[in-house]
């Protein structure tokens, strides 16, 4: 065999070669390189900007990369399979993931906190999205619905169920509550409030109004010697209306 001496910094330049075509024999890169193979090695040759990622200047300004890099320079990392949902290859196999999205290469959905009561979570239009169940709403799947509404301050702590205020009940809190009943026919219209059918009246409509208002004298006309009018006002539910006059003479004097 015969050996070849090499001169000043031939054992470097010896060295850089065999590494690339080592690189190239033995591993296979998944991003084009624009290199051919067997490709011409020039010693000599200049890359400006250099080569980034331990590439190997082969020609002027051509770049040989290393298994997970492209680009001119090799200054791009390349992750197979690619990064999905907006994710960045940052070095080979390494993906960094946009908000919402999780995994080795960006291929999860994940939402923050997760998805309550149920909730699945999707992407929507390039985002995490909580898909929630029809008894649930809200951006966690967090806040139950109720159909019927919640009245008078109540809220909805559960599926169809209101949680209300002191003083209302019932399935909306639409029911005011009285502590003690109304009576003769009244209704409990807001908490401790009684509405009162004709004729009674009262907090609690306990009391029967009585018919008559007042009987007075309307006018006297003793001067003059004319039959005396005395009107007897009916107090009724429209308002007071006249009932009838009683007619009375006052004395000769």
């Amino acid at each position: 065999m015969k050996l070849v001496r090499l001169g000043t910094g031939g054992p470097v330049l010896l060295l850089a070669f065999l590494a690339a075509l080592t690189g190239l024999c033995a591993s296979r890169s998944d991003a084009p390189r624009g290199v051919a193979n067997p490709f011409v090695f020039d010693p000599k040759a200049k890359c400006e900007p250099a080569c980034k990622h331990s590439g190997i200047c082969i020609r002027n300004n051509t770049c040989f990369c290393m298994r997970g890099y492209e680009g001119e320079t090799c200054q791009y990392a390349n992750c197979y399979p690619k990064c999905k949902n907006g994710g960045q290859c940052l070095r080979p196999g390494k993906c960094r993931c946009p908000a919402g999205f999780g995994g080795k290469y960006c291929h999860k959905v994940t939402c923050e906190d997760g998805c309550w009561n149920g909730g699945e979570c999707i992407a929507l239009n390039g985002a995490a999205t909580c898909l929630c169940l029809s008894s649930w709403t809200g951006n966690k799947c967090q806040d139950a619905v109720c159909p019927q509404g919640c009245r008078n301050g109540g809220s909805c702590v559960a599926p169809g169920i209101c949680s209300c205020p002191d003083g209302w009940v019932g399935g909306a809190c639409h029911t005011a509550v009285c502590t003690q009943s109304c009576l003769s026919g009244g209704k409990c219209i807001s908490p401790e409030k009684c509405r009162c059918r004709p004729p009674y009246e009262g907090p609690r409509c306990e009391k029967r109004r009585s018919p008559y208002l007042s009987l007075q004298r309307v006018k006297e006309q003793a001067t003059l010697k004319l039959p005396l009018c005395i009107l007897l006002v009916l107090k009724q539910g429209s308002g007071p209306q006249c009932g009838f006059l009683i007619k009375a003479r006052p004395s000769d004097s």
